[in-house]
Order: C-alpha cells, then sequence, then structure tokens
C-alpha cells in the first residue's frame, strides 16, 4: 500500500488529530460568572418588556444617535445604547396575513419560517434608515424615519415606500445574508430564490446596473454561507476601491478533500460587467480559500474548515485593517474551535498570484502557466493601473472569458506567522462569535477579544505575546449572558461606552467590559489578574484610564498586563493581603475528621499547605498522602491526632509570586474529655486543667457547656467528633464538616452567638 493511499492519510491524519486535541488544553478562566452572579454584579442590562418574537440579531450600531437597532421576527427595535430597557422604541412589522398562509400552505412552518424575520438594516442617509425581512418567504424592504437626532425620538415605518427584497434579503429566515449599502447601492451575499439554490453576490439600488454573480456555476459559488462583507480600499484612488466577501462553502474536488473550503472573495464596485460576455455579471470577482490550521509532523495540518465569523479590526491605515476570523472544525474525527488572524498583504498578495487551473490527465488544480490577457482579470477600471479604461465593458473579451473560467486563486490565504491565535479541543462549547476591541494599559496596547459560544457564554481573552513568537492565552473572564441558554448569534462593540451588546434568539443583553472589583481585593490579585482594563488605584481594583494615570491621592496607579508582577508593582500593599482569612481558629476531636477550608482566587494559583506546630519554628509542607486528602476547596484531615494541633498556612503560588491566603489554627481535643463533658455536663469545668490539650484550648467548648441548652452541645460537635473505628467514608466526612461550619456560622439561639 502506498503512502499516498487516501485510507493510509486519514489514519495518520486521525492520529495527528487526536494528538492534537489531547495536546492543546485551553486555560482555566480566572472569573467565571453565572446568569445569576452577572445579574447581581450591576453591570449587566437584559431586555426585559416582553415581546411575541425571536431570533434576534444587532444589525446596526448608531453611536451618532446613542441608538442600537435589532432585528427580530416581525419587529425592529431601536434601543439606547446606556441602557437597553429605556424608553425603546418598537415597529412591529409582521408579513400580511395572506402571505402568511401561502407560506404555510407551501409546506413551510408558521412559527420559525413563516414570519417576517427582519435580516438587514443599513443607514440610508442621516434621517432614514434602509430596513428589508424575509416575509414569509416573500422578501420585502422599506424606509425607516429615526430622526435626524436622537432628541426626536422618532423611528416608524415609511408605508408609501414599501418594495421587493429579492436579491437583497433571504426568503429563507435559516439561510444567512450579509450586505453593505455603498453610496445608495446594496451589495448583497443572498439566495435570492423560493427553493435557496440560487445563491448571488448581488448588486441592487442605485444608478449602477444591476449585477450578478454568474447562475448556477458551481466554480464561482457552490451552496456558500454568507458571514461577512466589508469595503476595503486598496489605495488613495478611489476606482480601486473593493469589497470583500467572507463565506463557506461545499467543496468541488475529490471526495478525500475537505467538504467545506472557507473563503475570502471581492469585487470592484465599479464592475459594469462584460460587453458580449458575463453581460450584467461580475466580470472582477475573484475568491481564494483562507486557512486556518494547527501545523503539525511530517506537513500534516489539522484543519478548522468552518468559517463561522469574522470582525474586521480598524487601523490608522484604513487600507490595512487586521482581520480576525473564528473557524469550527467540521470532521467528525474531533471537534474544536479555532481563532485566526489575516493580513491585508498576505490577502493583496495571494489576488496578485497565480490563478488556478485544472489541467493534466487527472483533471488537477494548477497554478495557470499560461499568458495573462491585459488588464490583469479582477483589476478595477479607471483604477491605478488601468487609468485609460474607465469601464469594464471596455475590457477585452480574452479578460473577461478568463474571468469567467478562472474565479479561483491558486493560493491559499494563511494566517498571520502560520497558525491560529488560540484553540479549543476537548471542550464542550464551540465559538460562533467575535469582536475585538483596543485597550490601552500603562505597558501598551492590547487587543481584547470576546468570543461568544453556542453555550451562550461569553469569554474574555487577550493573547500576549513571549520570546521565539510564542503566546501566552489568559482567559480573563467567561460570562453567561443569558437565563436560559442559547447559542450566541451577533456581538457588537462600544469602546465609547465600554460595553458590550450580544444578542440570541431569546432576546438581547448588554454588559460592561470590565469588572474590576470580582477579582479581589488585593493588589496582588488585581496585578495577577492581567486585564488591561484594570488597575490598583491604592484601595481596590477599578478600571485603568491612559487619560488619567494618577488617582486623587496622587501615586501611580499599578498596573503590569505583560508580565502580572506583583512584587514590582504592589510593594507595601502585600502585606495587607487577604488580611480578613489570617489566623481563623478551627476545633476538632480526636479521632474525627477536620476540613480546612481554602479555595484561591486564581485556577491558575499552585495551592500548599504548610503545618507549623506550636513553640516550633520548623514548617513542613503537607501532600496528599495518609490521613491528609488535598481538595480543590481545602484539607481533609482523617482520624485527627492530639499532635496534629498547630498552625496550617495556606500558600497561593502564581507567577512566582507567593503569598498565604489564610492560616487556621487547629485545637484538636481530647476525645476522653469531650465524652467526660457529653456525659457529665454538670462539671465542665473540670475540662479548662485537662492534661490532652494546651491551655485555653478548652475555654470555648467550656463556654458552650456553660449554657442551659447543653443539648446544643452534640449539634457544635457534630462532624468534629467520632469513635475512632466508625466506618465512614471522605465525601461523608467532608459533608459532615460543612453541616458543622453552617451550625457554627448560623447558631440557633442568640445565646450561641455571644
Amino acid at each position: 500500500m502506498q503512502p499516498q493511499d487516501p485510507l493510509v492519510l486519514s489514519c495518520i491524519l486521525l492520529s495527528f488529530c487526536y494528538t492534537i486535541a489531547k495536546e492543546i488544553t485551553p486555560p482555566t478562566p480566572r472569573v467565571q460568572l453565572s446568569f445569576r452572579e452577572l445579574k447581581a454584579s450591576n453591570t449587566a442590562h437584559f431586555l426585559n418588556f416582553l415581546l411575541n418574537s425571536t431570533d434576534y440579531r444587532i444589525l446596526l450600531k448608531d453611536e451618532d444617535h446613542d441608538r442600537m437597532y435589532v432585528g427580530s421576527k416581525d419587529y425592529i427595535l431601536s434601543l439606547d445604547l446606556q441602557d437597553i430597557n429605556r424608553e425603546p422604541l418598537i415597529i412591529h412589522w409582521p408579513a400580511k396575513q395572506q402571505r402568511i398562509d401561502e407560506c404555510v400552505l407551501s409546506g413551510k412552518d408558521i412559527n420559525g419560517e413563516c414570519g417576517n424575520f427582519i435580516r438587514l438594516i443599513q443607514p440610508w442617509n442621516r434621517t432614514h434608515l434602509y430596513a428589508c425581512g424575509t416575509g414569509a418567504y416573500n422578501p420585502v424592504c422599506t424606509y425607516i424615519n429615526r430622526g435626524r437626532k436622537a432628541q426626536d425620538y422618532v423611528f416608524y415605518l415609511d408605508p408609501d415606500r414599501v418594495e421587493s427584497g429579492k436579491g437583497k434579503c433571504a426568503y429563507d429566515p435559516k439561510l444567512d445574508s450579509v450586505s453593505a449599502l455603498v453610496n445608495e447601492e446594496l451589495y448583497s451575499g443572498v439566495y435570492i430564490d423560493f427553493m435557496g439554490t440560487d445563491a448571488a453576490v448581488f448588486r441592487a439600488m442605485g444608478k449602477q446596473a444591476a449585477m450578478r454573480t454568474d447562475q448556477y456555476n458551481s466554480r464561482w459559488l457552490n451552496d456558500p454561507a454568507f458571514v461577512h462583507v466589508q469595503l476595503i480600499p486598496d489605495s488613495l484612488e478611489r476606482n480601486d476601491d473593493k469589497l470583500y466577501f467572507f463565506f463557506r462553502e461545499k467543496s468541488t474536488d475529490s471526495p478525500h478533500s475537505p467538504t467545506v473550503y472557507s473563503r475570502i472573495g471581492r469585487v470592484c464596485l465599479n464592475d459594469d460587467g462584460g460587453h458580449c460576455c458575463l453581460v450584467n455579471k461580475w466580470s472582477t470577482f475573484l475568491k481564494a480559500r483562507l486557512i486556518c490550521s494547527v501545523p503539525g509532523a511530517d506537513g500534516i495540518e489539522t484543519h478548522f474548515d468552518e468559517l463561522q465569523d469574522v470582525f474586521i479590526q480598524q487601523t490608522q491605515d484604513n487600507k490595512n485593517p487586521v482581520i480576525y476570523a473564528v473557524f469550527s472544525a467540521s470532521g467528525s474525527v474531533f471537534k474544536g474551535s479555532a481563532v485566526c488572524v489575516y493580513s491585508m498583504a498576505d490577502i493583496r498578495m495571494v489576488f496578485n498570484g497565480p490563478f488556478a487551473h485544472k489541467e493534466g490527465p487527472n483533471y488537477q488544480w494548477m497554478p495557470y502557466t499560461g499568458k495573462i490577457p491585459y488588464p490583469r482579470p479582477g483589476t478595477c477600471p479607471g483604477g491605478t493601473f488601468t487609468p485609460s479604461m474607465k469601464s469594464t465593458k471596455d475590457y477585452p473579451d480574452e479578460v473577461i472569458n478568463f474571468m469567467r473560467t478562472h474565479p479561483v486563486m491558486y493560493n491559499p490565504v494563511y494566517p498571520v506567522h502560520r497558525q491560529p491565535l488560540l484553540v479549543r479541543t476537548n471542550v464542550h462549547y464551540r465559538f460562533t462569535t467575535i469582536a475585538v476591541d483596543q485597550v490601552d494599559a500603562s505597558d501598551g496596547r492590547y487587543e481584547v477579544l470576546f468570543l461568544g459560544t453556542d453555550q451562550g457564554t461569553v469569554q474574555k481573552v487577550i493573547v500576549l505575546p513571549k520570546d521565539d513568537l510564542e503566546t501566552e492565552e489568559l482567559i480573563l473572564e467567561e460570562v453567561e449572558v443569558f437565563k436560559v441558554p442559547s447559542s450566541i448569534r451577533s456581538m457588537k462593540i462600544s469602546s465609547k461606552r465600554q460595553q458590550l451588546y450580544v444578542s440570541s434568539v431569546s432576546g438581547v443583553t448588554h454588559l460592561a467590559l470590565h469588572r474590576c472589583d470580582v477579582y479581589g481585593e488585593a493588589c496582588a490579585d488585581c496585578c495577577l489578574a492581567r486585564d488591561p482594563y484594570c488597575a490598583w488605584d491604592g484601595k481596590t481594583c477599578s478600571r485603568y484610564s491612559a487619560s488619567s494615570k494618577r488617582y486623587a491621592e496622587g501615586r501611580s496607579r499599578r498596573q503590569d498586563v505583560r508580565h502580572g508582577n506583583p512584587m514590582r508593582q504592589c510593594r507595601g500593599y502585600n502585606s495587607n493581603a487577604n488580611k480578613n482569612g489570617m489566623d481563623a481558629a478551627q476545633y476538632g476531636v480526636e479521632g474525627s475528621s477536620a476540613f480546612l477550608e481554602c479555595q484561591a482566587r486564581s485556577p491558575q494559583a499552585a495551592i500548599k499547605w504548610i503545618l507549623q506546630k506550636d513553640n516550633s519554628e520548623r514548617k513542613k509542607e503537607l501532600r496528599s498522602e495518609g490521613r491528609f486528602l488535598k481538595t480543590e476547596q481545602g484539607l481533609l484531615i482523617r482520624s485527627l491526632q492530639l499532635s496534629d494541633t498547630g498552625v496550617y498556612h495556606c500558600t497561593a503560588t502564581e507567577n512566582n509570586f507567593k503569598h498565604t491566603v489564610m492560616r487556621v489554627r487547629l485545637h484538636v481535643l481530647s476525645a476522653e474529655a469531650v465524652t467526660a463533658a457529653l456525659l457529665h455536663p454538670e462539671t465542665p469545668a473540670a475540662l479548662a486543667s485537662h492534661p490532652a490539650g494546651p491551655p485555653g484550648a478548652y475555654d470555648d467548648l467550656v463556654q458552650l457547656l456553660s449554657q442551659p441548652e447543653m443539648g446544643l452541645i452534640n449539634q457544635y460537635c457534630q462532624g468534629y467528633w467520632r469513635p475512632s473505628g466508625s466506618a465512614h467514608s471522605d465525601a461523608k466526612d467532608l459533608q459532615d464538616q460543612k453541616r458543622a461550619r453552617n451550625r457554627r456560622n448560623h447558631p440557633p439561639t442568640e445565646e450561641l452567638q455571644t
């Protein structure tokens, strides 16, 4: 069997994929908040007015009007950016009943398909929006008056300007479409027929002729799913402007190739089509494959083939934005997600490279080596390289014919550094959306990624550079943003208001980009979090502002995102860290079990337990062996001995910084003395001088025994004293200890609280 055999390659790939899934372990979020905890933090607003609607999508953020425009089934919402529940403006725009009846008769579902699902909202001018919906499988569009200023409080449809939405909005609400309104011309990636078989990149409206991709030509588009569209200029010459489409589509290659390809395609804005061939069809349409893969041994790569979402991060040079893309794995070998970053320089290099051409006995894809006609196919008329040609109709027929048969570039577009920015495998979720915020910190500018999942959570992530092109990924936060978990559909960031807006099938939520106080009450906790939004101000962990690097007392704010070094940043504050947790007293009874509770604030911290016996300077590290069991919640000591009395130090080490989280002074009481006290409660004072414990060790017990409610002794001692030799499990010991702690923290009478 030859190495090129598809079965052998599949086995090698299978083995490698399992290796990748095993080796790439995602970091643990530093902070995890449930929906209830997020709500209690008062840093989020949830859409709380009731509509008989579903399938919410954030379609337009309008910071000039301080509004967010959201589309759902039969409704268009205009929400206040600062508080989405404050004075919402609502348009009810259902499909006509006759159209709904016809939709149902055609076999469609009345709830999930036969409604007017809003899929397009674009700014038309300073006072109006342009909106389109599926119209119960009969797409319609209209104009919305939103007023000139936010104070106008205007939001209504123009009933006299309703028009067909064919070529602008899909018939089927399950088929995603994308659109961009440029110079009053609407460019869309959309399915334009009732059956959902005719996909096109379409241009409608405006002064130029309607334009589309070649119909039913699988080389151009093959059952695509449109993800994003963006206008990106190529140069200072306006005629060079191109519109870039991001989508995924089915492969037309051999059955052994990936079933799905992720693509980036582009067209010139001033494309007029051909003169004899490609009339009213794009004559500048080109596409290339987007690669997002993990390099492996022997040249084998694990591919994440299905493009899910794209975020365009603008830079000071509008010709060279940074492109963030979310992918998922489409194979059955393993499930996972990845984020890849692309540069426009690499994308342009691919579009200026060789065209793909099928030739040879096996009809395989090869780089085209023949003569390239002039002007180069894909070049815009009247641009930098074709100043004398004012229209694509002036292009020679050989250019147009070449474009029709060679729309694909041979070279793929690889991500920066030829590897993903981050990868997720062996997890129960998949990334669906992405938004990126640029944050200025004291030691530089950072890109903070907000990643939505199909489980209704949002992860806040930063990826920090290290030596030799290596990176360090930190999940700062993971929050549940909806009461009922549902896949996140869209996200928008407002850096101006420091808010993140999230939508799903069930509704809309907006939450603050930062919750600095959840990291802890100490400078070390704030510094170790390495959140570029947060800094220590001398008293609390609070929002960092680059414009005000000094706080009221005149001392510099403490922040170290790159290294997170509390030793350098928190001098004078570390001694106060976790002060409230120091020198707690706890009692146990000889022969029973004791549980010393201690949890580090950070999942990245390594916990150690150190025992210091009374009247001794020596300290001993305790490990999980014998009678000692270390758990995530603390230390369990089984079958207590009198020699276990001492001070237990719970220490946490993170990023080479070690500090004491808690000190617990454990007193082990003699089982004989406690038994005598229970049997003879009339003589509790005798315990005070009992030789089995240090002086004062029984004071707490003596005080309890002096109370008239002697029956409470049994409640207090339950879980701390059990005759030796009793066969109880460790789990039962832990449960008893927790119940005992609850009884001590919440005594049943006022007398016990003294």
